[in-house]
C-alpha cells in the first residue's frame, strides 16, 4: 500500500474540526473539489469510509476518527521536523564539541558562556572534550572537535584559524606555611621547591618549563595534574607550589593557607579560539565563536 499523503491527512483533520468540506477548503486555501479529491483518494487507498456526510454536517466514521487522532500526531511531528531542519540550517540548533586542555577553562571561564548561549540559542548544545592542547588543535583538522580553546603558541594548521580571546597573568600559588616567602617568585627560588605542574602535552606545562628554561633551570614536577581545583587543593595542603593563570577573583579566594605571588619575570597565558575557516557564517559553531568573543570581557 502506498504511504499516506500528509496533505490529504491535513485535509481530513480540517474537515473533522470544522464540520464541512467548504469550511476546510477555506481554512486550507484550497478549492473545494481538491478537498473532495483528497478525501476520496484517502478512502480509496484505505478501502474504508472515513466521513459520514449529511446536508448540514460532516463527521468522521470510527475509522476516520482513528485516522484523525493519529493524523494529528503525524502532522505535529512533521511540522516539528521541518522546523528543526530550518533551525539547523539557520544555525539555531546543533551540538558543538569544544576541545579544552584543562578543567580551568570549563570550570572558571565557560559557565557564563554556557548560560548566555542557552538563553539566546537554546537549541545549541556545547559539549566539552577534555584533551590536550595539541589534540584539541589537530582535532579541528580531523573533525573530532568543532572548536578549541587553547593557549599560544600553536602551529599553523591547514584550514584552521586561531582568534585571540583572553590573556591571563600566571601566578605562583605556594603554601602559606613555607618560611621566608619572597615578594615575587623567581625561577631560581621555585626550582628549589616541590612543584605541581600540568601534565605533559599541555601548553600550560610547556609555558611553565619554557619560563624556567629561559632562566637556565629544568625542574621536575613532584606531581603532574590537569585539574586546577585539585592543584590548588594540593598547594593548600602544603604538597608543593603551582604556576597557574589566575584572575583577581581567584586571588581573593585563595584562602589563608595559600599565598599568591607574582612571577619575576612575568609570564602570560594567551588563550585563543580555534575553528575551521570553512564553517558557515550563520552555523552553530560560528554562533558559539561570536558568543565567546562577546563574553570575553565578562569571563576574563
Amino acid at each position: 500500500m502506498r504511504q499516506l499523503n500528509l496533505d490529504q491527512v491535513r485535509t481530513l483533520v480540517a474537515i473533522a474540526d470544522l464540520g464541512s468540506f467548504s469550511a476546510a477548503a477555506q481554512a486550507l486555501h484550497l478549492a473545494q473539489p481538491t478537498v473532495s479529491l483528497h478525501v476520496s483518494e484517502l478512502e480509496s487507498r484505505l478501502g474504508v469510509p472515513l466521513l459520514l456526510r449529511s446536508p448540514r454536517h460532516v463527521q468522521p466514521t470510527p475509522a476516520g476518527a482513528e485516522l484523525v487522532e493519529r493524523g494529528r500526531r503525524l502532522l505535529r511531528d512533521a511540522d516539528e521536523a521541518m522546523d528543526a531542519a530550518r533551525r539547523r540550517h539557520a544555525g539555531l540548533e546543533g551540538r558543538v564539541r569544544i576541545g579544552v586542555s584543562t578543567t580551568s577553562v570549563v570550570v572558571d571561564l565557560l559557565p557564563p558562556v554556557f548560560e548566555a548561549l542557552a538563553a539566546r540559542y537554546p537549541g545549541i548544545e556545547l559539549s566539552p572534550v577534555f584533551v590536550g592542547s595539541a589534540d584539541s588543535a589537530t582535532g579541528l583538522v580531523g573533525g573530532s572537535v568543532d572548536l578549541a580553546v587553547v593557549a599560544l603558541p600553536q602551529p599553523a594548521l591547514p584550514g584552521v584559524r586561531f582568534t585571540p580571546w583572553l590573556r591571563h597573568e600566571m601566578r605562583a600559588l605556594v603554601p602559606a606555611a613555607w618560611p621566608a616567602l619572597p615578594k615575587r617568585a623567581t625561577p631560581a627560588w621555585l626550582a628549589q621547591r616541590p612543584l605541581i605542574m600540568n601534565e605533559p602535552g599541555t601548553r600550560m606545562q610547556t609555558l611553565t618549563l619554557e619560563w624556567f628554561g629561559r632562566a637556565g633551570f629544568s625542574p621536575r614536577a613532584r606531581i603532574e595534574h590537569n585539574y586546577d581545583v585539585a592543584m590548588r587543593g594540593l598547594v593548600e595542603a602544603g604538597y608543593g607550589a603551582a604556576l597557574l593563570p589566575l584572575r583577581a577573583s581567584h586571588e581573593e579566594a585563595a584562602g589563608s593557607r595559600v599565598r599568591v605571588l607574582p612571577l619575576s619575570p612575568r609570564l602570560v597565558r594567551q588563550l585563543v579560539i580555534g575553528h575551521r575557516t570553512q564553517e558557515p557564517a550563520g552555523g552553530p559553531v560560528r554562533r558559539v565563536v561570536d558568543m565567546l568573543m562577546e563574553m570575553a570581557g565578562q569571563v576574563g
